[in-house]
């Protein structure tokens, strides 16, 4: 599984097809994905996973969006919901000759929570049929934003999630390690405890900490020691004091705080997980969430600048979005580039 900082050939997107799931919200959501549709298309390719009645609906959103329209391919994918990060294909590439496979792992509603996803459950299997691609079962439930991996085959996940009975309760810890291993190719996982506050998922680490290359890590922070998370990200960042690269070095570790506390009175969440950390890399840009928060969204795009300083830092508001729980990482999936890939 490349790292999501390597060639890219597009990024996938699931379109909010069903205003159901935005309560008075669906016209600025669709709005808004839109928007960070033609941002993406401004460097790279986008595919849209859809229902068929949506797309003349979502070619408008997409123009009046000044999106690059000849970047940009929409299919006949029915979708329940938009979190493609997670119901997505995870790809991989063949370590000598450089081509393309999906691994197909089973998405349940993040433990059943949420109902249907039977079509998002389908969503690599059509994908691998329209790209004409090799599919590969892994006989496990996984989301894409429940793992991290840099390019020398290192994973951190977090123990809530992974472990949690309402994923896969027949698998033990050295049972998914291994089934990890063998469908992503990685050498090392690295487990965290648990993810931040608010968070629908039970804790994805994509939330949490994030790989910026092979040697750092940004990780969420929190400054307030009476919040929550200031004990669960001070817990997670003892743990990654004892990773290593291959070559036994430490790795720099970079705390980007999150965003104040983004509460909705009278929603399922009562806090919101908001983190700057749940941006997305572009082959020469980087999509960050903002929050509507002037100080701490500079904070975090300015660090963020400084550790991709050949990239185009684009912010991006996704105070709407996480209401539903999740931010430009959630809702996308990185296709690699076809080609030969840097050997460990």
């Amino acid at each position: 599984m490349p790292a999501e900082w390597e060639r890219q050939e597009a990024i996938w997107l699931s379109w909010p097809s069903h205003p159901e799931s935005w309560p008075n919200k669906a016209a600025t959501i669709e709005r808004q994905f839109a928007e960070i549709a033609a941002a993406i298309s401004r460097h790279q390719a986008v595919r849209i996973n859809a229902t068929a009645e949506a797309h003349s609906r979502i070619e408008q959103a997409l123009k009046a969006a000044n999106a690059e329209m000849d970047r940009v391919q929409l299919y006949v994918h029915p979708n329940n919901d938009v979190w493609c990060r997670d119901h997505g294909p995870i790809f991989v590439k063949h370590r000598e000759n450089g081509s393309l496979a999906i691994t197909d792992w089973g998405f349940n509603g993040w433990g059943g929570k949420f109902e249907p996803y039977d079509l998002d459950n389908a969503i690599p299997t059509r994908i691998a049929g329209t790209l004409e691609l090799p599919l590969f079962e892994s006989g496990m439930i996984l989301e894409g934003g429940s793992i991290e991996v840099n390019s020398r085959g290192q994973l951190l996940t977090t123990e809530a999630v992974l472990l949690n009975p309402n994923r896969n309760p027949d698998l033990g810890r050295e049972e998914i390690e291994v089934r990890l291993k063998d469908s992503l190719g990685i050498v090392e996982i690295v487990w965290l405890g648990q993810g931040i506050e608010g968070d629908d998922t039970d804790g994805h680490i994509d939330d949490v900490a994030r790989f910026i290359d092979d040697t750092t890590i940004v990780l969420s922070w929190e400054r307030d020691n009476k919040s929550l998370n200031h004990r669960i990200l001070h817990e997670n960042r003892e743990r990654l004091q004892d990773m290593r690269t291959p070559e036994g070095s430490k790795l720099e570790i970079i705390e980007i705080p999150l965003p104040k506390a983004c509460e909705l009175p009278g929603w399922r969440l009562p806090v919101l997980p908001a983190s700057y950390v749940n941006f997305l890399i572009l082959n020469t840009a980087v999509l960050v969430p903002t929050f509507n928060q002037k100080r701490g969204d500079m904070e975090g795009c300015g660090i963020l600048g400084e550790l991709f300083p050949d990239r185009e830092i684009v912010p991006i508001p996704c105070l709407d979005i996480v209401e539903e729980g999740g931010a430009l990482h959630c809702i996308s999936q990185q296709q690699p580039a076809a080609g030969t890939i840097k050997k460990y």
